[in-house]
C-alpha cells in the first residue's frame, strides 16, 4: 500500500514505477483463476468466524492443554470427530470411528522448584564454601522437562557442550568428565549441520547418553524457557531447562558468558567441558501414566471413482499441545489449534461438494506430535481399513498469526507442486514454496508421509509466533482469515490432487 500511495501522490516523477504497477494488476487479474461453480459451493463453506471459534473451544482450559493420552486431549479429540460427523464426513472405522488410537505414555508435572546456589568468597581449605540461593521462577527462568520423573536433589553441575557422545565420530563432550550424581548443563544442538550427527540431536539419545553415565538429569540451556514432552520418562531422571540469563548467572566466576561457550562451540568444533563451581536444587513432583493411549482424529469424503478412491490425499496436522502442569495451562491456539482449525475447515469444504474428487480425501488430526511425530508415524505405518495407498499430503501446522503462508514441497512429482501453485492462482496466500530436502529431528508430521515417499507438502503461517509452546500461546493471538485462507488452499489443492 505505502509504494501505491507514493504513485499515486508523485505520478509525474515515477512514470515508469506506475506503468509496470498497472502492468502487474493487470496480469494478476488476467492469471488469477475462478474455480468452477462445485468448487466455490466448497469454498463458501470455510468460514473465518467458525475457524475462530474452533481455537477458541480447544484451546480452553476444559481440555488441558491437549497433551496426548491425557484425559483433556481425548475429550478434544472426541469434540473434533462430532464436528466431522456433523458435517457429513465418513469415519474410519466401524470399531473406533474417527479415532484411531494407538499407545500414547505420557507424564504429568504436578509441582516443581529450582535454586541455582552461587559460591560465595573463595573456598578455603578445611572449610565448607559458602552458597548463596538464587530460586527460580517457573517458565521465567525454569522448566522440567514434560517428562521428568520425581525426585528432589541438590548436586554440583557439569557443562557438556552439547551433551554428544560419539567416540565414534570422533567427538565427546563427555570425555574426560565425572558427571556421576551431578546435572549436566548443556545446549541443544550438534557441532555442525550435517546430518550424520541427527541421531544424538535426538532428546531421547541424550537422556540416555546422560543417565546412563550417571547423572541425575540434563539441564537444557535455552534462549527462552519453553515446555516440551518430547522425550521419555526415566526412572529417578530429572530433566529440566533453563534460559541464558540463569546460565550467565551460573557463569559468573568462570570467565565466561553462554554466548561465548556457544561461539566457541561453533566455531572450533571440538568439546568446550567444565565443572561450574555453582550447584543445583531441582525438585519434581510427577506422575506417570505408562499405559496411555492416544488418538488421531481421522474422517474422510470418499472419492467417486470406483477403482480409484481407494486411494487417498490426506489433510492434516497435529493436534496435540504440551498440557498443563504445574498449574500452569500451555492452551496451543497458534500450535496447534489453529492448523487443527485449518484442516477441519477443509474438509467441511470437501463435504459440502456435489461433485467429490475421484480419490478419497482424509481429515487427519494427528496426535503425539509434540512428543516426537508419534500419530502420523502411527497413521501412516497402519493406513486406516478403507484406503490402500496414500496418494499425497498437505501439512498444516502454525496456521494462525499472520497475514500469509510459508510452504515447503517435496521435489517430486512435479505435478503435486503445480497442484498447489495452482490452488494459490485462486487464494493468493503462499509468500513462499521451498523445497523439502529432507527432514531433521524437528520436523513436522510431514515427515514419516515423506520418508515413505509419498508426495508430501507442509505450511506454516509467516507469524511472529511470540509464545511458541508457552502459556502465552492463546487465542488472542490468532487471526481468524489466515485460518480461513489456508483451508482454501488446502481445499483447492486436495481437490486437485485427487482429482487428476
Amino acid at each position: 500500500m505505502g509504494e501505491m500511495l507514493s504513485l499515486r501522490v508523485r505520478p509525474k516523477r515515477r512514470p515508469a514505477a506506475f506503468l509496470a504497477f498497472l502492468l502487474l494488476a493487470a496480469t494478476a487479474v488476467a492469471t488469477a483463476q475462478t474455480p468452477d461453480k462445485n468448487l466455490q459451493a466448497g469454498l463458501k463453506a470455510i468460514s473465518p468466524a467458525e475457524a475462530y471459534d474452533i481455537v477458541k473451544t480447544l484451546a480452553s482450559p476444559e481440555y488441558a492443554g491437549r497433551l496426548t493420552g491425557h484425559p483433556g486431549y481425548t475429550a478434544a479429540a472426541q469434540w473434533a470427530a462430532q464436528k466431522l460427523a456433523a458435517w457429513g464426513l465418513k469415519p474410519v472405522s466401524g470399531k473406533e470411528g474417527f479415532l484411531q488410537p494407538y499407545p500414547s505414555p505420557y507424564t504429568v508435572i504436578e509441582k516443581a522448584e529450582m535454586s541455582v546456589f552461587l559460591p560465595e568468597g573463595q573456598a578455603e581449605a578445611g572449610k565448607e564454601r559458602a552458597f548463596k540461593e538464587m530460586k527460580l521462577a517457573p517458565e521465567k527462568d525454569f522448566l522440567p522437562l514434560l517428562f521428568s520423573a520425581s525426585a528432589d536433589r541438590t548436586a554440583g553441575t557439569v557443562f557438556a557442550g552439547w551433551g554428544i557422545s560419539a567416540p565414534d565420530l570422533g567427538y565427546d563432550d563427555y570425555a574426560g568428565l565425572d558427571v556421576g550424581g551431578k546435572f549436566v548443563l548443556c545446549f541443544r544442538g550438534t557441532p555442525d549441520g550435517d546430518r550424520k550427527w541427527q541421531a544424538h540431536d535426538e532428546h531421547r539419545t541424550r537422556m540416555k547418553v546422560a543417565r546412563d553415565k550417571g547423572a541425575l538429569g540434563i539441564i537444557y540451556v535455552y534462549p527462552e524457557v519453553l515446555s516440551n514432552p518430547n522425550g521419555d520418562w526415566l526412572e529417578g531422571f530429572t530433566p529440566a531447562m533453563i534460559s541464558e540469563k540463569v546460565m550467565d548467572t551460573i557463569l559468573k566466576g568462570s570467565g565466561s558468558t553462554t554466548a561465548e561457550l556457544k561461539k566457541a562451540l561453533t566455531t572450533w568444533k571440538r568439546p568446550v567441558s567444565f565443572e561450574p563451581a555453582s550447584r543445583i536444587r531441582l525438585a519434581v513432583v510427577s506422575r506417570h501414566f505408562a499405559q496411555a493411549v492416544g488418538y488421531n482424529v481421522v474422517g474422510f469424503v470418499e472419492g467417486s471413482d470406483p477403482r480409484l478412491r481407494r486411494e487417498c490425499v490426506v489433510i492434516g496436522g497435529h493436534f496435540d499441545h504440551t498440557g498443563a502442569h504445574m498449574g500452569l495451562l500451555f492452551p496451543g491456539a497458534d500450535d496447534n489449534a489453529s492448523g487443527s482449525a485449518t484442516c477441519l475447515q477443509a474438509g467441511k469444504a470437501m463435504a459440502a461438494l456435489s461433485r467429490k474428487p475421484k480419490r478419497s480425501v482424509v481429515v487427519a488430526l494427528f496426535g503425539g506430535e509434540e512428543m516426537g511425530l508419534q500419530g502420523s508415524s502411527w497413521f501412516v505405518d497402519h493406513v486406516p481399513g478403507p484406503f490402500d495407498k496414500v496418494a499425497g499430503m498437505l501439512n498444516f501446522d502454525m496456521t494462525g498469526e499472520g497475514d500469509g503462508l510459508w510452504g515447503a514441497v517435496g521435489a517430486e512429482p512435479a505435478g503435486f507442486r503445480g497442484a498447489i501453485e495452482e490452488a494459490d492462482r485462486s487464494v493468493g496466500i503462499l509468500r513462499g514454496l521451498g523445497i523439502i530436502s529432507g527432514v531433521g529431528v524437528r520436523g513436522s508430521d510431514f515427515a514419516p508421509f515423506f520418508l515413505k515417499g509419498i508426495p508430501a507438502a507442509s505450511f506454516g503461517s509467516n507469524g511472529p509466533h511470540l509464545a511458541y509452546h508457552q502459556s502465552g500461546d492463546t487465542i488472542f493471538r490468532i487471526n481468524p482469515d489466515i485460518m480461513a485462507e489456508a483451508a482454501k488452499l488446502a481445499f483447492l489443492a486436495a481437490f486437485a490432487w485427487a482429482d487428476r
